[in-house]
This record gives C-alpha cells, structure tokens and sequence, in this order.
C-alpha cells in the first residue's frame, strides 16, 4: 500500500512534505520547489489536497494545490497516482497546471502553463 505521508524528492530536487492523511483523505503540507518562474530564491510554501481511498488491491489518486507563498503571483495544482514497485519503493506519477496572474484578460492566453 502506497503512503502519501511523509518527505517526497522529485527529479528536479524538489521537496514535498505531506502532513498525516486524514481519515477522509484530506491532507496538508509543504512544498519547497527548486524550480522557479522569476528565478528568485523560494521559500517553502503550503500546500492542500485530497486522496481518493484505493479499493482494495488499488492505488490512490490524488490531487493538491500549491500557492507559491511569498515569492510568486502564481498556483498549481497537481493530480496523480502513488503506486508501489516490486521492491517496495513508493512512486507519485504527476501532471500539473501552473496559473500565473497576468494584468488583462487580453493576456490571458499566456498565464496557463
């Protein structure tokens, strides 16, 4: 069974810290990104979502939101999957949807990545 509980490093050494899932599949936590939009250094910022409880035998989905606290004018969200390999190494697969504010809704077109 996959745990989404606990410290998470992705490729880009990123750090995620998620708080215990509640019984319901709430959770909170923490996001330290090394990637940024301006390039300024970033802080760690909060982060909520939710886990969908696996049937038996299955995987949990899930998806939080991060707003980049103190640093950027922007927030993502992320959905994805925790699966668990033969070797017992626990994996989260991720797509994510940044939203940046933008001045106009004539730029709107640009603020989506």
């Amino acid at each position: 069974q996959c745990q989404l509980s606990g410290l998470w490093r992705n490729e880009q050494d990123s750090l995620m810290e998620i708080s215990v899932v509640s019984s319901n599949g709430d959770f909170r936590g923490k996001y330290l990104t090394q990637v940024t939009l301006t390039g300024t250094c970033a802080r760690a910022s909060p982060l909520k979502g939710a886990q969908q409880q696996p049937s038996e035998g299955g995987w949990p989905t899930f998806a939080f939101t991060v707003h980049w606290d103190k640093f950027s004018n922007a927030t993502t969200a992320f959905v994805g999957q925790c699966f668990v390999d033969t070797g017992g190494k626990e994996t989260l697969t991720t797509m994510w949807m940044l939203r940046e504010a933008v001045g106009s809704l004539q730029e709107d077109w640009k603020a989506t990545r």
